[in-house]
């Protein structure tokens, strides 16, 4: 039986922009955006739309990371001071091991197929068809032996 989603409350997104940056902040030179800043937050509740399995680890990390920013004095680590929140968050990875990992996953994999992304390292930001790109031709006589052995298969 799967788990019905809950959206997240609005200082749980907060606090999870904020890590996003966090994972991947904005390159110095601007070319491109903190996975926050990008908007990964949307993306990362999708997945969790997708997959409710995945809500409790991001919700419990979240959870877990709220009570640490209040022990610093803030009320959401979106508040903490840029320089304090890695602290925070290798006291998250003691405390909520299943966060992190599932997260730096989801938020690299998202965030190199984002078109503001792919245009800042130079990669068109588009998808790779129709236009394609150009694959160097083979040399098909290195299937020879392969055809030459015939079907390995059974035949139904």
């Amino acid at each position: 039986m799967s788990e019905a989603y809950e959206a997240l409350s609005p200082d749980q997104s907060r606090a999870l922009t904020a890590v996003l940056d966090e994972i991947i902040p904005p390159s110095r030179d601007g070319r491109l955006p903190g996975a926050g800043a990008l908007g990964l937050a949307a993306a990362i509740e999708d997945k969790m739309r997708e997959q409710p399995i995945l809500q409790p680890a991001v919700v419990g990390g979240l959870e877990t990371l709220a009570a640490l920013a209040r022990e610093a004095g803030a009320g959401n680590f979106a508040d903490v001071a840029a320089g304090e929140r890695v602290d925070l968050l290798n006291r998250l990875a003691a405390d909520a091991p299943a966060f992190l990992p599932g997260l730096i996953f989801q938020t690299y994999t998202t965030y190199y197929h984002q078109a503001a992304v792919l245009e800042g390292l130079g990669i068109p930001g588009r998808p790779p068809h129709p236009e394609g790109y150009p694959v160097a031709p083979s040399d098909e006589s290195l299937l020879d032996a392969v055809r030459d052995r015939g079907p390995v298969y059974r035949q139904p």
